[in-house]
């Protein structure tokens, strides 16, 4: 393999159905392209601008290096870390395994140690709250093969206003007729958006029978591992948490307390592939899971199928494009190919690099727009309370 250089890092916001989206394109001097996409939804203009400042440190380095740029690029300034500049550092990341493995002419699952496994599990979401057409689409999808299923809390967006309480009540009660009717067999969570208190997740848990949801999601904010293990001392319920983590420090306290059974990464604002797969080894000396976020586009997808076909510790993956939900993230007519679902799994591809093709023009030709955005929730006596 000739030796190369980067010659060009350009970032690329654009609006892709109902929300915009952010990715990078970094071109080498052999004419090799790579792509990767940034998580963190609604700031992409920041993520966007610490692209740009990125990009002098970037031009004229070996594509190859991915490990020493990951540390060059966290390293490279005072203040480290955030969600800002790991976002943005796992686009490059992403995009620079993608070159890699097309100039070796292999599928990034070859340069994380090998494929193992053919299909990569994935999770369906019911699109709505609960009610007896939740419990229709949960029954279409056990029909159709999906065996693990996230289910809707009750929202009560009324106005932007959202009260917790209402909420756990009627959400407990309909996961509670949910397993009743699809029985023992299907894996049944719930996502909560950590939209709780450590009180309220717990009465929560404690309306429930044993053995009627098989994890939460997100319940409260992870950015105090202390509440966590408050809340784990107070229910049974297995957690799925990890989608705000913005790199291994911040797994560190969930892994090794023990204080979360499946882990949520995301792949395009933990760090990358590179950061995500020092996690996924960590988790299995504590034989945990992995459960990845995936709310973005196909290049996340791609990356997330990657990782979840090298990895030993895989539970599921995370899909918004299903027979009862379809969030439209898949966009063929900006990427013309991407993974390919059978059934209730993605099948792990064979062609080099992420193995998505993309329609730069008509990125380009769909700049990001301004949005409205996440719900701006508040509670029934005016306060401000978490999307």
């Amino acid at each position: 393999m000739k030796r190369t250089r980067i010659s060009e890092v350009c970032p690329i916001a654009a609006h892709i159905g109902q929300r915009n989206m952010c990715f990078v394109k970094i071109t080498c001097e052999d004419g090799t392209v790579g792509w990767g996409e940034a998580g963190l939804t609604g700031r992409e203009k920041a993520v966007v601008g610490m692209l740009e400042h990125f990009a002098p440190l970037l031009v004229g380095e070996s594509p190859d290096a991915i490990g020493r740029i990951w540390q060059r690029l966290y390293r490279s300034q005072y203040f480290e870390g955030g969600r800002v500049i790991t976002a943005a550092l796992s686009a490059i990341d992403l995009a620079l395994h993608d070159i890699k493995g097309k100039r070796v002419d292999v599928p990034v699952y070859e340069l994380l140690g090998g494929r193992q496994r053919t299909h990569v599990p994935a999770f369906a979401s019911t699109a709505r709250e609960p009610d007896e057409v939740m419990i229709e689409e949960a029954k279409l999808l056990v029909s159709l093969g999906w065996n693990c299923i996230r289910l809707s809390p009750a929202q009560h967006y009324t106005d932007e206003i959202f009260d917790p309480r209402s909420s756990i009540a009627e959400t407990a009660r309909w996961m509670v007729r949910a397993r009743e009717e699809l029985g023992p067999g299907p894996v049944l969570g719930v996502d909560y958006h950590h939209r709780l208190s450590v009180a309220e997740a717990a009465s929560f848990c404690q309306r429930m029978p044993t053995g009627t949801l098989d994890f939460l999601e997100e319940p409260i904010r992870a950015q105090t591992p202390d509440a966590y293990r408050e809340l784990r001392r107070m229910t049974e319920v297995p957690f799925a948490i990890g989608e705000e983590f913005s790199s291994k420090w911040d797994a560190l306290p969930y892994i090794e307390g023990g204080l979360t059974q499946f882990l949520r990464v995301d792949v395009c604002v933990v760090g990358g592939l590179t950061e995500a797969m020092k996690i996924a080894g960590w988790a299995e000396a504590r034989y945990l899971d992995l459960m990845p976020h995936n709310p973005l586009g196909p290049l996340c997808t791609a990356a997330s199928v990657h990782l979840g076909a090298a990895i030993g510790n895989f539970a599921w993956l995370e899909c918004r494009d299903t027979p009862v939900e379809a969030c439209g993230f898949d966009a063929p007519e900006f990427f013309p190919n991407g993974m390919r679902l059978e059934g209730s799994s993605y099948v792990v591809p064979d062609t080099p690099g992420l193995g998505v093709d993309v329609n730069e023009a008509a990125l380009r030709a769909s700049p990001a727009r301004v949005v409205k955005g996440a719900p701006l929730l508040r509670r029934a006596d005016g306060s401000v309370t978490n999307w």
